[in-house]
């Protein structure tokens, strides 16, 4: 059975007035429009064409959430639990009730997430630089009060980067931050060698929320620039923001996110670093085959997995196993499963059920394949 989907764009303040509407080739929003969600997830189930919304159709059953994800200014820094801290703190937060300001678990699930830009550039923060290069990093800032107070501790010993991001969101930082976010602005303007571009990345992110602890957090993360088809795999405890930029995402089925700053909403600080990965490093980027159909974007959950269909005239099969969804991204693109033949408009989507085998895509353009993932990924 194939289906067609759709959905309005969720208007969260970060969201862009064109970035989706160039997508799928309309007029610019007057309102920000930042995700468009396809799948059953009790947030907001996508709409089924002719009537109803998709968890009707799958009992709220799938293991993943497809978006279309659209940034003109940087989402919070935040950071999703394992599976095990999840059904611990969803089991610890059962008596709370579900508007209770004090809830941090939505779920008992972790939100694993892989987001693949779609955009010419996608901006994000992806997880913690190694702490010696931030110290070269901070030698590009000058010797300030600040900058040396945040140096000395980053110097330290022990979980140096939990005991930082512990003091700076502790609300006794405040004036530190402040010298720090002033160095980067002085650094900006006067140029700064290697780290020109992350140091400008986190100026505009200072200019979007001024005096907020977040920015010197995020000057600790690894600034990453995506090119169009390039992903990252964003695992449990991985701290991470996205700055700007469309891109197609997709994670497990769940809301629990733990917030670490560039936000007015609560960020429980205890909480946050209580599952916070402190282990720092690049995060590998994943970049499409160029020379065939069909990119695979390896990641080591189950949950889900995504596929790049790039379509060139000659039809694809795509084997599946499981619920699918095929997002179409560009171009003129249709689904063929067992019985039928669906077109598929820029920026919605195909859903088909179980019991298809394989699709058939045709036409000249892009999709992306989103299927439950491998159980030998667990």
């Amino acid at each position: 059975m194939l289906l067609s989907l759709s959905n309005a764009p969720r208007d969260y303040a970060w969201g862009s007035l064109t970035l989706l509407a160039e997508l799928e080739g309309r007029d610019a929003a007057t309102a920000p429009e930042a995700e468009v969600w396809f799948g059953d997830h009790p947030g907001d189930p996508a709409d089924v064409d002719g009537g109803g919304t998709l968890d009707e159709v799958t009992g709220g059953t799938l293991p993943y959430l497809l978006k279309l994800l659209a940034a003109a200014s940087p989402l919070s820094i935040q950071v999703h639990p394992t599976v095990e801290q999840a059904r611990e703190g969803w089991a610890r937060e059962a008596a709370l009730d579900a508007e209770d300001p004090r809830r941090n678990y939505r779920d008992a699930n972790h939100k694993p997430e892989l987001i693949v830009a779609l955009s010419d550039r996608f901006e994000s923060l992806s997880g913690l630089r190694p702490v010696p290069d931030t110290l070269r990093l901070l030698g590009a800032l000058g010797d300030g009060q600040g900058v040396a107070a945040l140096a000395s501790r980053l110097g330290g010993s022990g979980d140096v980067l939990r005991d930082t991001i512990a003091w700076l969101l502790s609300g006794d930082a405040q004036a530190e931050v402040d010298q720090v976010i002033a160095a980067v602005r002085d650094a900006a303007g006067d140029g700064a060698g290697e780290w020109a571009a992350t140091i400008s990345a986190v100026h505009a992110i200072a200019q979007a929320y001024p005096g907020d602890p977040g920015v010197v957090v995020a000057l600790l993360m690894n600034y990453v620039v995506l090119r169009r088809g390039e992903g990252i795999f964003l695992r449990a405890g991985l701290l991470h923001a996205y700055v700007a930029g469309l891109g197609v995402e997709i994670m497990a089925a769940s809301d629990n996110v733990l917030r670490g700053g560039l936000t007015p909403k609560r960020i429980d600080v205890a909480e946050l670093l209580s599952i916070l990965d402190t282990t720092a490093g690049e995060v590998p980027v994943l970049r499409p085959d160029e020379d065939g159909a069909v990119t695979e974007y390896p990641v080591p959950v189950p949950d889900f997995a995504l596929r790049r269909v790039s379509l060139r005239g000659a039809d694809v099969v795509v084997p599946i196993s499981g619920p699918t969804m095929v997002l179409a991204t560009a171009g003129d693109v249709a689904v063929r499963g067992a019985g039928e033949t669906r077109p598929v408009h820029v920026g919605a989507v195909a859903f088909a059920s179980a019991d298809e085998s394989q699709l058939t895509l045709a036409g000249s353009g892009e999709a992306f394949v989103a299927t439950p993932g491998s159980a030998d990924r667990a």
